[in-house]
């Protein structure tokens, strides 16, 4: 493994081939904190690409960078300095309302904490951030997406009366309703057990193969890192292999 910081963005011969169109492009890409004592670096001058049907793991221990590079990348949270591009748009300065407009269009989010409403079946779960992005979708649309993470049978019923591989699939789902371009996922089978992940190591490889699907994942699991098509490994808030 080669710890030295990488100078270029990452791409190789095997990712060259996912696709033509770059979703992410990141080039000395840093984000840092401000607290009373220190600067935190937290990503630190990554060069990245990441192209169109990709399905890539970042990967590395806690406090690596992992979730604020994902966050960044998907408009969560700011650039400090360097530049990025996603979708072809520069968001490196831009404002929090264009922020707001590509999340909300083309990126889709699934945490760790499933973020399900206890009171809703998982059909009306999946429905419910389309309504907030003001673009509602009937209960076929939804239905094709609980059918997707092969949850369709299960439409009716509240999240207590699911597994935590099934809730995590609804929530799998719910971030398909408002985007179908990238899908980004931050620690998705940390509270689930080896059964339960196998089952969502199996739906992001289905989406990704069959669908296309642009698939990010920050993880510590190394057996969900294997199953993805490419690795980037960050110590320190910096890619190093």
């Amino acid at each position: 493994m080669n710890h030295g910081r990488h100078t270029g963005p990452v791409e190789t011969a095997g990712t060259r081939g996912a696709g033509h169109d770059r979703i992410v492009a990141a080039e000395k890409l840093t984000k840092s904190y401000e607290l009373p004592a220190e600067t935190v670096m937290a990503v630190n001058e990554v060069d990245l690409t990441i192209r169109s049907g990709e399905f890539v793991s970042l990967m590395g221990p806690s406090g690596s960078g992992k979730t604020t590079l994902l966050d960044v990348i998907g408009c969560l949270d700011s650039v400090s300095s360097g530049t990025l591009q996603v979708f072809g748009e520069d968001v490196s300065s831009a404002r929090e309302d264009d922020l707001v407009r590509l999340r909300r269009g083309r990126i889709g989010f699934v945490f760790q904490e499933f973020l399900l409403l206890p009171e809703l079946t998982a059909l009306e779960n999946v429905q419910l951030p389309a309504i907030f992005a003001r673009r509602p979708i009937g209960r076929e649309k939804a239905m094709e997406l609980l059918q997707k993470v092969g949850l369709e049978s299960r439409a009716t019923h509240l999240p207590q009366e699911l597994s935590g591989g099934e809730r995590q699939r609804v929530a799998i789902a719910r971030a398909l309703a408002t985007s179908n371009m990238l899908l980004l996922a931050d620690e998705p089978t940390g509270n689930l057990d080896s059964k339960n992940s196998d089952a969502v190591y199996t739906t992001f490889a289905r989406l990704n193969e069959e669908d296309k699907l642009t698939i990010v994942v920050a993880t510590h699991d190394e057996r969900l890192g294997s199953v993805t098509g490419r690795t980037i490994r960050l110590v320190d808030g910096t890619i190093v292999s």
